[in-house]
């Protein structure tokens, strides 16, 4: 089992920036992959970014390629994403997630750990 916390969420004005975590717990010595996922009202949850934590690669969503980082920081067990030049479609809830993947994938139905969520409302 892997438990995942987020935190860093709130409200920014466009143009603004952000910073996620995500801090894991339990049994995080096996291979896997932590990744973002967001929903907004109405909408699908989607892909954001996700990394591998064995080789340190990462993927982005088009939308968010050039403005979202996803970096980690080992001794912490713990995955950023650092969201710059925020638009108002940037905002969803944010989740965080982890799949026993050693290569970072976009289908939600391949994480089986799910944290609660973190809200982010991004003004105009």
């Amino acid at each position: 089992q892997v438990q995942l916390v987020e935190s860093g969420g709130g409200l920014e004005q466009a143009g603004g920036s952000l910073r996620l975590s995500c801090a894991a717990s339990g049994r995080t010595s096996s291979p896997y992959t932590v990744a973002w996922f967001r929903q907004a009202p109405g909408k699908e949850r989607e892909f954001v970014a996700g990394l591998s934590w064995r080789y340190g690669s990462t993927d982005y969503q088009d939308s968010v390629k050039g403005r979202f980082t996803i970096s980690r920081d080992n001794p912490k067990n713990t995955v950023h994403l650092q969201m710059n030049s925020l638009v108002p479609e940037d905002t969803a809830v944010y989740y965080c997630a982890a799949a026993r993947t050693i290569l970072p994938t976009t289908s939600a139905r391949e994480y089986n750990y799910w944290g609660q969520g973190t809200q982010v409302t991004v003004s105009s």
